[in-house]
This record gives C-alpha cells, structure tokens and sequence, in this order.
C-alpha cells in the first residue's frame, strides 16, 4: 500500500499559497500600486524572460558563496580544534570573536572592495566573515561537551590525543556542525549578494543594483525569490548530508517514531 505524505510537511505550502492568494489580492485590487508592489505573475514572468541572465548572475554568486562556504568550514574547523586544545587561547580568543559578529557586513563590505578590488575576493572574504563563526562556536560547544569518563577510558587504555578526537570528540561535535552549517549555507549568499551590491562585472547583487536603478521592481523581486529558492536548496543538501553522516541518529529518531 501506497504511503501518504505527512500532513504535517504540507502546512508550509498552505502558509505559502495563502501568503501569494494575499499578495496577490493587493496588487489586483489596486491597493498598491503595481510599480511599487508587482503582481506574483508578474514576477514569474519576469524569471521566465530574464532566466538566462539570471542563471549567469547566479552561477558567479554561487562560486563566490561555495568557495568562500569551503574557506569558512576549514577555517571554523582549525580554530575550534586550537581553541579546545588550548585553554589559554579559548579565553583569549572567544570574546573577540563574538565581538567580531557584532560589526555590520554592510559596514565592513566597502572596507573589503577598497583594499581587494572589485573581483571576487572581497565577495569570498566577506561570506568567511560571515559563516565561519556559526560553525566554529558549534564545533567548540561540540568539543568541550564531550562525555569526560568516555575520554578518562580512552587516555587510560592508552589512546593519542588524534584517536580520542576521531571516536569521541568529532562524533559530538557533529550535530552541531550540521546545525551551523544550515545556518552558514544561508548567509552564504546573502553575504556574497551584499558586498556584490557594492561593486562587481556580474553576480545576483550586482543584477538588483541594475534593475533597481531602472525601478525594474518585478525583475527585482524574482532575485529576490531566486536567492530565498538558491538558499532553501542549499540547506535541504546539508540535511541530506547530514542523515548520510550520521545514520546513527537518523536511525533512533525513525524508531522513535514507528514506536
């Protein structure tokens, strides 16, 4: 017998369709004027008319936010491990990178088009900034909660520091890489469209800048549901990522579930 789909999974696409029904319901009835709130059909035809141009924006700020996303995964991985390993550094260090989070990207943006130019690496530097500290506050809180009796066993039975971090330590810490992960997948390419807002030949920002200087609001709207869509995929591979990782929890939750 065939299995239904869980009605649970459907109350986001109601909650949806009832937020376009409303949307479009003001600009039908003139509520809003139509050159400062586009119709839904509106912005859906204008995807379809701007798709290969939009595809070719996408494609450059997708390159920005994957490689700076792979900088930012390295970079939270070495510091979580030389934070947990050091003491000393961990109360050097953690207050001046929660500090770091509390400067605004948009100020920090043309500091970064100043110094590095108008290419690509302030974009991936900015999309560092921005996701390296969810995942390395993740892997740290992952690190420091290990069970300690399981890593008194394995220093008594006589296992190196690689081997405790391998079978105890990085286990723990994945749950929590994944969750900031999911977080940093997000801002990936909202840092990278941001400081492409700033300067740039081609990418999703530099795209808006153009058709909001020419008041193209439908064209602007379709990036804007382009970069909501880019983003929902991008967390929906980490979860697949994440349930081929770790089968273990998986594993329980569904047996949880059937109980």
């Amino acid at each position: 017998m065939k299995k239904l789909p869980n009605i649970n999974n459907l109350y986001p696409l109601f909650v949806l369709a009832g937020l376009l029904f409303v949307w479009h319901l003001i600009t039908a009835t003139g509520l809003v004027p139509g050159f400062m709130l586009p119709s839904p059909f509106d912005v859906l035809k204008a995807f379809g008319d701007s798709f290969s141009e939009l595809m070719h924006h996408a494609k450059v700020s997708l390159t920005e936010a994957f490689t700076g996303l792979t900088l930012s995964i390295i970079l939270a991985l070495v510091i979580a491990l030389i934070m947990d390993h050091f003491e000393g550094v961990y109360k050097a260090f953690h207050p001046i990178l929660v500090i770091s989070q509390t400067i605004p990207t948009v100020a920090i943006a043309p500091l970064l088009v100043l110094w590095l130019g108008y290419d690509m690496a302030p974009k991936i530097t900015l999309v560092v900034l921005t996701c390296f500290f969810p995942i390395t506050i993740a892997l740290l809180g992952g690190f420091k909660n290990s069970d300690s009796d399981a890593i008194n066993l394995m220093r008594a039975m006589g296992a190196s520091k690689w081997q405790i971090y391998r079978y105890i330590k990085l286990p723990n810490a994945l749950p929590g890489f994944f969750s900031g992960l999911k977080i940093s997948v997000s801002y990936a390419i909202v840092g990278a469209v941001i400081a492409e807002w700033l300067g740039g030949n081609s990418g999703l920002g530099v795209y808006m800048t153009r058709v909001r200087k020419s008041y193209a609001f439908d064209k602007m709207f379709a990036v804007i549901f382009l970069i909501a869509i880019l983003s929902l995929l991008l967390i929906k591979a980490v979860e697949l990522i994440e349930r081929k990782t770790m089968p273990w929890i998986y594993g329980l939750r569904e047996g949880e579930k059937q109980e």
